[in-house]
């Protein structure tokens, strides 16, 4: 697994580095956001750790970016703690988030619970003309590709996983984020309203489970 770790603190980057190579994880370095997008484009990056503030381009702007040349799951690290920057984000694809001073050892297991998530996707769901091909990560409609951000593509998936299970804000808080979030759970109302909004005809697979989350109701 190739690891890049974005940072411009190098004390920093090199505790991280030392305790992902006692994984056996690659490690690849950048001290800032311009060198984190070029890093993404010159390598198969498989997760990336990735500070927020950082001179020349933040990590919020590089995470921005990221995302539109691959879908990587990404650990932001930030000493802010105030909701608002977490779900700031959240809302840009960030799969974790983890406020300094932090223990690198619960860094490296939220990188092995996403990794885990990750490689654990195989083969495809089909329903009428709606495809999601878990090993690309992919999602389309009518043999059109739809965008999804990372956290509805997760979402989405969990709902195919689980079907016709009704689950709660909670639950998929902790399923989909990988631990227990403190912030406000109406963030996830806000994805499945994005989500609901890409699957197009298929919006109506995701139904309200009054009182108590959402469930996906197959007919498969």
């Amino acid at each position: 697994m190739k690891i890049l770790i974005v940072d411009d603190e190098k004390g920093i980057r090199e505790v991280i580095k030392e305790y992902c190579l006692l994984e056996n994880y690659e490690v690849i370095e950048a001290e800032n956001g311009i060198e984190a997008i070029e890093k993404v484009k010159e390598n198969n990056i498989d997760i990336i750790v990735l500070d927020i503030m950082m001179p020349k381009l933040d990590g919020y702007s590089a995470l921005k970016e990221i995302k539109q040349i691959k879908n990587v799951p990404v650990i932001l690290l930030s000493a802010r703690k105030e909701e608002f920057d977490k779900l700031m984000g959240f809302n840009l694809g960030t799969d974790d988030y983890l406020t300094k001073p932090f223990s690198p050892r619960e860094l490296i297991a939220r990188i092995k619970a996403i990794l885990k998530r990750t490689n654990n996707e195989t083969d495809e769901f089909i329903l009428d003309t709606l495809k999601i091909d878990f090993k690309g990560h992919t999602v389309s409609i009518d043999n059109q590709e739809i965008k999804l951000t990372p956290k509805e593509y997760e979402l989405l998936s969990y709902f195919i996983k689980n079907p016709n299970i009704a689950l709660s804000r909670e639950q998929l808080l902790s399923k989909i984020w990988g631990y227990d979030f403190f912030g406000d759970d109406r963030t996830i109302d806000t994805h499945i309203k994005m989500l609901r909004n890409n699957l197009k005809q298929y919006r109506n697979l995701i139904v309200t489970v009054r009182g108590m989350g959402y469930k996906f109701e197959s007919k498969k």
